[in-house]
């Protein structure tokens, strides 16, 4: 954690005090245009915030089960409601009959639903103080669940999902007391959520990495999934592929077919292209 915390990056423990007094909050825009880009996207704000938050999350759940004990917060109890808001919203939209097999065009529909609400539900989220961050942080909302001109999902919606949980540290709606409760609660819904979109309207993979990338579709759940498993005194890596092991364990852990990851999403600019930047999560550099 000394690199995220030399990077001056954000973390559940982080909350509204560290935002200026009287905050001016912006629509996220891209920034990252080419591949030359990048640099700027590793020297900014935003990637020290959205590293730090992840690697801390990340130290929270070591060890930890699913099914431990946590508290779960007003503001998780609100975003599992957002939550099962989209989750309703596949159900009241159901697939058309089309000729093509991928990409079925009911999605678009129901992406226009949360286009159109995003920004309300979001305000049911943040505390009344900070109403004002309901436009920007709808954003990495509507970023998360795809994009609906091709039809796709993939690891950098999964990103902008967990940019929005990260803005909601920094204006102080989430604080270090849900730390589990974001990726065993939250973040375990929102997967179970994009894996039913995904199905529904069988969604192209975005930006698929074949026989390189351990999932088409989503990159954290390798990286906190495999943390729960640190200093495990029985299970380990060699167990994965064990049918019973995996039978037994798998209400308590989020990661149990694979344990290494291949190579760092957050390092391509197929994925980072897309992502981004507003006041909260800045492409200015990190001050030194």
């Amino acid at each position: 954690m000394a690199e995220t915390e030399n990077q001056s990056g954000s973390s559940p423990e982080d909350d509204a005090s560290q935002l200026p007094a009287n905050p001016t909050f912006m629509i996220p825009k891209k920034e990252i245009s080419m591949v030359l880009d990048m640099g700027k996207w590793k020297r900014s704000q935003a990637y020290a915030d959205y590293m730090g938050f992840v690697l801390t999350l990340n130290e929270g759940v070591k060890g930890k089960k699913l099914t431990c004990e946590y508290p779960v917060s007003e503001t998780v109890e609100k975003l599992l409601d957002l939550l099962g808001t989209l989750d309703r919203w596949i159900n009241e939209t159901p697939p058309v009959d089309q000729p093509s097999r991928f990409g079925n065009k009911a999605y678009r529909s129901w992406y226009a639903k949360l286009d159109q609400e995003a920004e309300a539900l979001v305000s049911t989220v943040l505390p009344a103080e900070q109403q004002a961050a309901a436009p920007e942080i709808a954003v990495y909302l509507k970023e998360a669940v795809g994009n609906s001109t091709r039809i796709d999902y993939g690891t950098g919606h999964e990103a902008a999902f967990a940019a929005f949980l990260c803005c909601l540290c920094k204006v102080g709606a989430l604080r270090v007391d849900d730390q589990l409760a974001i990726i065993f609660k939250v973040f375990n819904r929102y997967l179970a959520v994009m894996r039913k979109l995904q199905k529904t309207y069988r969604m192209e993979p975005a930006g698929s990495q074949g026989v390189w990338g351990l999932d088409d579709f989503q990159f954290l759940p390798f990286i906190w999934g495999s943390s729960q498993f640190v200093d495990h005194p029985t299970v380990e890596p060699k167990h994965f592929i064990d049918e019973k092991v995996v039978n037994e364990h798998h209400p308590d852990y989020m990661f149990l077919e694979c344990i290494k990851f291949i190579n760092e999403c957050l390092e391509k600019f197929p994925v980072i292209q897309h992502f981004k930047f507003g006041s909260l999560l800045s492409i200015q550099p990190v001050k030194p």
